[in-house]
Formats: structure tokens, sequence, C-alpha cells
């Protein structure tokens, strides 16, 4: 398989979908054309579906952020999207139909900043995900993201009150300079207010994003920054290595250049176990490379995989949405030209009945999906699950990928036979192992994709 020249580098990116919207493409080209949403969830089980609305809104654009959100709303575009996500929901949840009864599990608010919106906007958006798309925000877990500058008391008391049971907030570094070396410009007195407001709100879990493999990081600084998160005792911490892609704002200025790749891995490795450590020491428990849970928290909703499941309903421009067998969304970009166009154009659109850009996952993908997403989880994959599910067994299917990740340690040996487990090892290099299971036809259409 092509590829695989720099087959064992612990940092090739982060795997939170398969297959990565840079291989998703408009589907008035496929032969079946661009499919209808009445059509496409007809046959689909509705009762457990996932709820996500996008706010593609941010008050500054951090260096490493590659997300879909450009910086302001001048004149009135948050009404606008707002009125556009309106009738998308209107016309997502009429394609839905009536026939089976729909259900909603779990939602969630991300972008982007949802808390960018003012309180009122924050309360139009969760009438939204209630009264047209039906989902009981009350009765089901809700998260939230937000960050230190929007987390105002007024915006936090809609959300306590709307029923949000998970608050997460980026946070990325308590030292000054480093938040200022990840272009992320906040002051460490600043953060702490914001988490102050939010153990105020009593939502029941907070999270708090923190980053490492800045520029000038040393364990100490890292250190530092832990330290400080555990002191609000959040029930889940992230810990996400820096990645610096193109088009975004430290992309452009280059930061790394003059640091080899080896010598950034090799910080950014020792910088993570020190940080595993530090938190398995302090009682948290490792759920995945990047998600750690306080031992004694209650669980408030879906864990680091369970959005990726299939029956995802995401609303707003830059939401996917999941079926069994199709992936969609619209268009997709880095650079803020264009993501300002897609924007533009969605408060634009009047008609949402049909998927516009998206990606097939027939057999073999959904079972690459189920094995990539269940095996970066640190509880591992089942086999009898597998085969429950496909009715074949992992073995089979990907002895190749198997055998190479048993080959470099990256398997735990004593897990038994019925269950396939990343050992410490590999879960720290999870973001090389995901991308090794990439299908050469994903591979093919994501080095196809031209960033924009």
């Amino acid at each position: 398989m092509t590829g695989h020249t720099h087959s064992s580098r612990p940092y090739v990116s982060y795997v939170y979908a398969y297959p990565h919207k840079t291989a998703y493409r408009p589907l008035a080209g496929h032969p079946a054309g661009r499919p209808s949403l009445s059509g496409l969830w007809a046959a689909e089980r509705k009762d457990a579906l996932s709820l996500y609305l996008h706010i593609p809104f941010c008050e500054v654009r951090c260096g490493f952020c590659n997300l879909f959100t450009r910086i302001g709303a001048p004149e009135e575009l948050t009404t606008r999207y707002l009125d556009a996500l309106d009738r998308q929901a209107t016309a997502v949840r009429d394609a839905l139909g009536d026939d089976q009864p729909v259900r909603f599990a779990a939602a969630a608010f991300g972008g982007g900043t949802p808390t960018f919106l003012t309180a009122d906007e924050l309360e139009r958006l969760c009438d939204i995900a209630e009264k047209r798309m039906g989902a009981d925000l009350k009765a089901v877990p809700l998260s939230v993201e937000t960050s230190p500058s929007t987390a105002t008391a007024e915006r936090l008391a809609v959300l306590a009150d709307r029923g949000t049971t998970r608050i997460s907030i980026g946070v990325q570094s308590f030292v000054d300079a480093e938040a200022r070396a990840a272009v992320r410009p906040q002051r460490r007195s600043e953060v702490e207010a914001a988490l102050g407001r939010i153990r105020d709100a009593r939502i029941p879990v907070l999270n708090i994003d923190l980053i490492y493999g800045i520029e000038g990081q040393t364990e100490a600084t890292w250190r530092t920054s832990l330290d400080a998160a555990l002191a609000w005792r959040p029930e889940e911490l992230y810990l996400y290595p820096l990645y610096v892609r193109p088009l975004t704002g430290l992309g452009r200025l280059g930061s790394t250049a003059e640091v080899s790749e080896a010598a950034w891995d090799e910080q950014r490795l020792r910088l993570y176990r020190a940080g595993r450590d530090h938190l398995l020491a302090h009682g948290y428990e490792q759920v995945s490379m990047r998600m750690f849970r306080r031992a004694d928290a209650p669980h408030a909703g879906p864990d680091d995989y369970a959005c990726q499941t299939d029956g995802m309903i995401g609303l707003g421009c830059g939401a996917r949405s999941y079926t069994s067998s199709l992936h969609y969304s619209f268009d997709y970009a880095v650079e803020m030209r264009e993501i300002r166009g897609i924007i533009d154009g969605f408060t634009t659109t009047t008609d949402f009945s049909r998927a516009e850009v998206g990606r097939y996952v027939d057999g073999e993908e959904a079972r690459r999906r189920h094995l990539l997403q269940s095996l970066l989880q640190a509880e591992g994959i089942r086999a009898s699950e597998y085969r429950e599910r496909f009715g074949t067994d992992p073995y089979e299917d990907f002895p190749a990928e198997l055998e190479l990740f048993a080959g470099r340690g990256w398997l735990d040996g004593s897990a038994g036979p019925g269950l396939l487990r990343l050992s410490p090892e590999g879960l720290a290099h999870s973001d090389g192992l995901g991308p090794e299971l990439f299908s050469p036809a994903v591979r093919a259409a994501m080095a196809a994709y031209e960033a924009k």
C-alpha cells in the first residue's frame, strides 16, 4: 500500500472522523446525483439519533485552528445564519418523516464558538433544536463548546437553564507566553475567571482542552498548565498535540520550520507521556489518547467516539451528517475568504432537501471505520462485537495492518484472545496508527483534495 513512507511517525493526523471531509466530493458528480434527504433517511433507524448544531463564528482565530469558522459576524450575520439554520432544521425534520418515532439521544453545539452568540441567540438556537427538530434538551446529554472570553454569566445561565450537561472550554495553555505563541491571545486571569463562572453555573461536566507541543513549552510549563486545570477538578480533560496545518495562522508563520520534525515529534511525545502520567496519578482514567475522565465523575454523555456512530444529524454549514451508507455535509474550507463565501452561501440557501457534498461508506469502509474508531479507544474492541455487526473477524479483514501494529508493539499482548486493544505505546501513537487504517481510495481522495 502506498503512503507508508513515514509509517511509524507518532503525529500524522488526528482522526476524529473517518473518512475525513477532504475525501468528500460534490454528490452532483455521483451517478446517483444529489440524493434527497427523505430518501437517504427512509430506511435508517431514527430512535437514537445524535444532533449537532454548528456555529461557525469566533472572536479570534487561534494560530493552530483549521476548524470551519470566521472571525466576527458583521451586519446581523448571526441573525441570517440562525434564520438559515431554522430553515434547514425544518427541511431535515420533514425529511425524517413520521412513519417511525424520531428520537434524539444526544445533542451538541460546536463550532467555531457557539457562545459567540448572545444569550438571546442561544435561546433561539435551543428552540431550533427543540421546536424544529424535536430534541428534548433537558432529557438528553447536551454538550456545548465555549471560550474564556465568551463564557459570560448571562450566556452560561441560558445554557444551564436549557439543559446543558457538559461544557467544554478551549484553554490550550495557562501560561500567557504560550497562549501568545499559539496565536491565542488571552490572559490566565481571564481564563480563571471564566472557569469560575462555569463552575457557578453548576453544569455537571466541565471539560478543559489543553495543547502540548507549543514553541518554547517545557515539561515544567506543561505541568503548570496541568496543575492549573486540575485545581478546578474538571470532570474531563483533553490533551491535544499541536499540529501546524496549511492555511492556518501558524502554518503561514512557518513557526516550526527551524525545528526538525523528529525533534518536534520527540517533544510532543515527551510532553504527552508527562501529561498522561500526571493525570493518571491524580485520579483520572484514560479514555483515548486525548481524553481523560475523572474516575469519580458522572457519565454525562457520549464518550469520545460515540458522536461518530451512524445516525448523526448535523445542522449548519460546517456540520456533517451520517447515515449508515453516506456521510454528507456542505463544502469545506480553511482559508478565511473561502469560509466567508460558504457561510454567505448557506445563509441565502432556501432548499435544504438534498445532500450536497459527501462520501458513500460501503461495506469495507464501514468495517474500517468501525475498527479505527473502536481501536483508538483505550478499552479496545471485542472481536465478538465486530463479528456480530459484520459477520467477519477483524484479523481476517485487516491482517496486514494488525500485523504491522503488533510488530511495532502497538497492540496489548496481555489483552486476551477476544479483545483487540492498544498498548500504552500504541495509544501514544494513535495519530500515526489511525491514518495507517485509511483505505487506498480515501487516501487518494484526500491527496487529490485542493486545500482552500
